[in-house]
Parts: structure tokens; C-alpha cells; sequence
């Protein structure tokens, strides 16, 4: 059986590196802009990308993904809009893609049928914030019918034995919430002061997949400053609130490439 995108991406990691995943709410900010996005963002540096699914209630996400998810909804963005935006983005991409929402729209939509439309658009992995490992019949089947990479959680409030539980059953890499909390930039110092002995457990109890850190980062210095204990980080919130700021300018997809090349690289180079 061949790597997985996910798998290869890790794989082929520079020790020294960081993966940089980027999380953008498909449709925002507007459906006919998520995949010259996605191709943006890739070329700027982007190593992942985490596409959400907006809901009319996401329980973890604080204002700005909230605002995303409400422009996309208002757009009649749905699950079949967002398996054509993957296909399109795989018609010239092979950037691995995880589809981050919530389980009632997928519920609604067949669990089965869900799945087999994921697989088929070239998704590689999943997260379902509420759904912790073992809560729902027939995701980890699924997951592993149509080689998408069920992906879980861990937060500061993660007991030793529940992360060795969820490292157990995850795969692709286990998501490090910096903070417990819902999404949102937040000051770097503040999360990293608090984030040291909490990485340290992750280390010790995460030790089948990689782990990426994500909440809470806005800029460069903040991914060093959080992240330096891990395999990569996450940004989501911040990116977003950039795209508000200059779309729909002329050339808001070029500013955004140099924001994520910045994100990645710093100001010097």
C-alpha cells in the first residue's frame, strides 16, 4: 500500500523543519476563491491545509471562524460544494487536504456517503472536534476504507492515559490545542509560558504520530516561540482576519501569499 499524502509529507521533513498547516473555512471568501486560494497558499509555503466545513454552530471556534463559516453559509456552501472545491484544487495539486468540521451536517449527509465522497474528491484526513476516538460506530472503518486519516485532538486538560488512547487510535498526526479554549489569536508569550510542561506530556504520551500545535498563533515569532517542542503548528484565525483585511482588493490573493510566506519564513527573508 502506498504512503499517504499525510504520511509522505511527515516523512520527508527536514529534521530541523517545521510543517506549516494553514486552515481556511471553504467557501471564504467567497465558494469561487477556495481553490485559487488553497493554490496560493501552497505556493507561498503552506505544507498542509485544513479545509472547514462551515456550521451554523461551531462549538470550538471563537468569532473569527465563526464569521467565515456565516460568509460561507450565506454563499450556499455545503459537503457536495466542498468535495467539488477539492477536486478542482486536485486538478493541479497534490497538497495534503483535511476536511475540520463538525458531525451533525455530516450525520445529516450519511456517514457512509460522507466518507466515500471524501475519499473519491482526494481528501486525506479528518477532524471532528466532537468526536472523540470511540464515540462514534464506524468512523475509524470508514476512515480506513477510503484512506482518510482519522485526526484527534489533545489539549492541556488531556490526562497521560487519554492522550496514549488517542495516539493509539489517530493517524496522520495528533492536534496539540495550545490552550483550552476556543479558536483565536491569542499572545504567543502567554500561550508559551503556560505550554512547556503540557508539551512535555505530549512528548511522553504521543509517540506513534507527529504532533502540530495550533490556537493561538499569528505570526512568525509566535510559531517559534510555541511550537519549537513539536512537529509544526497550525495558524487558522490569524490568517483569516488577514484575508478580511484586504479582500476583495485586486490583488488580496497575492498580499495573502506574502503574509503566509512571512508566517513561515519571517520578515528577513
Amino acid at each position: 500500500m502506498t504512503m499517504s499524502r499525510i504520511a509522505s509529507l511527515f516523512a520527508s521533513k527536514d529534521k530541523d523543519k517545521k510543517i506549516v498547516s494553514l486552515f481556511v473555512t471553504a467557501g471564504f471568501p467567497d465558494p469561487s476563491s477556495t481553490a485559487p486560494l488553497i493554490l496560493e497558499l501552497e505556493k507561498s509555503g503552506a505544507d498542509m491545509i485544513e479545509l472547514g466545513m462551515p456550521f451554523s454552530d461551531p462549538l470550538a471556534d471563537g468569532p473569527t471562524v465563526q464569521y467565515a463559516s456565516k460568509v460561507a453559509l450565506d454563499h450556499g456552501v455545503n459537503l457536495d460544494t466542498i468535495f467539488d472545491m477539492v477536486r478542482e484544487i486536485r486538478a493541479s495539486s497534490s497538497i495534503p487536504i483535511v476536511l475540520m468540521g463538525y458531525i451533525n451536517p455530516v450525520l445529516r449527509y450519511g456517514l457512509k456517503r460522507f466518507f466515500e465522497k471524501a475519499g473519491e474528491a482526494g481528501v486525506d484526513g479528518i477532524i471532528l472536534p466532537d468526536v472523540p476516538p470511540g464515540e462514534l460506530d464506524g468512523v475509524d472503518e470508514l476512515c480506513a476504507q477510503y484512506r482518510i486519516d482519522p485526526i484527534y485532538l489533545v489539549a492541556p486538560n488531556t490526562s497521560d492515559e487519554r492522550m496514549r488512547i488517542i495516539d493509539s487510535k489517530g493517524k496522520g498526526f495528533i492536534y496539540c490545542v495550545s490552550v483550552t479554549g476556543v479558536t483565536g489569536t491569542r499572545d504567543g508569550s502567554e500561550i508559551s509560558a503556560s505550554i512547556d510542561s503540557f508539551i512535555n506530556r505530549v512528548q511522553a504520551n504521543v509517540t506513534k504520530n507527529p504532533v502540530l500545535i495550533g490556537f493561538g498563533i499569528k505570526n512568525h515569532e509566535d510559531a517559534r516561540l510555541i511550537a519549537k517542542k513539536s512537529d509544526g503548528y497550525i495558524v487558522g484565525s490569524a490568517l483569516i482576519d488577514y484575508i478580511r483585511s484586504v479582500y476583495p482588493e485586486k490583488d488580496w490573493l497575492k498580499k495573502t501569499g506574502q503574509f503566509v510566506h512571512e508566517l513561515k519564513f519571517g520578515k528577513q527573508q
